[in-house]
């Protein structure tokens, strides 16, 4: 498995190559019924929105990313923005005043996939484009940027099948499996990837799924779990996110388990590296959000400007089907699994966390914080 995060550079689409594809001329169409009347001189007005804030990489990364690459991309370009906080009708309501407030193009993350084909046609009877960012939202749009889901759940599975062969504890008990939201497209591709992988390796004892991400909700799926299958006989976790993961560490060490069984993630939030570094969680995937939001950045631009998103020369468009049968261009980028051992390969080289974030006080005697600070 790699360990090294260098697809950033390899994937995702540069600024200078976004803005050499833009410079190509104003006469493409995006493939969609919508768009190709604004211009970067001029400036116009893109609206983003994003699904939730219990997960922690939307406020502090993938918003402030995409600022970022769009005003790389379009320096006149103004930016409207809302987040959902998980709830659909919300969502639907921020979507409709962008729209009357006259954005020219919309990205979205949407809560409820398929829910959200409402908020892209009337996006698209207005002519303004949508690109779905992160989650697949249903109803035909022009573009969609995310990570290759179905390989994330299978990086997990895999990554916890070999910390159970490490153990030596496959045949020891059984596994419990926490996925994520069941309105969320991705969760679904996840579990799709890592059941794939476990079934027929090991014994699942109890599986759910997880309303909202909710990390309470996953605490309290582990107690469950906990009941029905003994503590004693949990050998590992399956965790879809690193925020459901904290839950899963608190309903374990609530029922008294002092030797955690390995636990997956994802996201590679900061409190997720930190339960790695000191043991409590064995690995979070890694999906660097900032190619991703430069991928959407420049998808945004050309779809509002009537160009053709054409991705780079080592990472061009493929084609998708969303859930209601609809083909749609994409770039999928790729995860990378973290656990304790490249850590400092891939979120610290890659400047998205610092040693210094990470090796608080609480966690400044672990292993990897007294390697990294050269204690030891």
């Amino acid at each position: 498995m790699n360990t090294r995060s260098g697809f950033v550079h390899r994937t995702a689409v540069s600024t200078a190559a976004a803005l050499a594809l833009l410079a190509a001329g104003c006469g493409a169409t995006t493939g969609g019924d919508a768009g190709g009347e604004a211009s970067v001189e001029e400036g116009f007005n893109v609206g983003l929105l994003l699904p939730e804030s219990k997960t922690a990489r939307y406020e502090k990364f993938d918003k402030p990313y995409f600022e970022e690459a769009l005003k790389e991309l379009c320096e006149n370009c103004t930016l409207s923005y809302q987040n959902a906080d998980q709830e659909t009708a919300k969502q639907q309501a921020q979507a409709d005043a962008m729209l009357t407030e006259g954005i020219d193009v919309m990205v979205l993350d949407a809560v409820d996939a398929e829910s959200a084909a409402s908020i892209v046609s009337n996006a698209k009877s207005q002519g303004v484009p949508v690109v779905a960012y992160d989650r697949l939202a249903e109803g035909g749009v022009d573009y969609y940027v995310s990570f290759d889901n179905k390989t994330v759940g299978k990086t997990q599975g895999e990554a916890l099948l070999e910390a159970l062969e490490e153990e030596n504890t496959v045949n020891d008990g059984e596994v419990v499996v926490i996925h994520g939201a069941p309105t969320d497209p991705n969760a679904a591709d996840f579990k799709a990837g890592v059941m794939e992988v476990l079934k027929g390796h090991v014994d699942i004892g109890a599986e759910y799924d997880t309303p909202d991400w909710s990390p309470d909700k996953a605490q309290e799926q582990m107690e469950g779990a906990i009941t029905s299958v003994g503590a004693d006989d949990i050998v590992g976790v399956y965790s879809a996110n690193d925020g459901m993961a904290a839950g899963i560490v608190a309903g374990l060490k609530s029922a008294g388990v002092e030797d955690l069984p390995p636990i997956t993630g994802q996201d590679a939030e900061i409190a997720g590296i930190q339960r790695i570094i000191s043991g409590e969680q064995y690995m979070t995937v890694y999906k660097a959000i900032r190619p991703e939001a430069e991928v959407a950045a420049g998808m945004a631009v050309a779809a509002a400007t009537g160009e053709e998103y054409k991705g780079d020369d080592e990472k061009g468009l493929t084609e998708v089907e969303d859930g209601s049968g609809e083909t749609v261009k994409a770039v999928l980028l790729e995860p990378i699994a973290v656990t304790e051992e490249n850590v400092e390969d891939t979120v610290v080289s890659d400047g998205f966390y610092s040693i210094e974030e990470i090796c608080t006080d609480r966690y400044a005697s672990t292993d990897f914080c007294k390697t990294a600070n050269g204690e030891q």
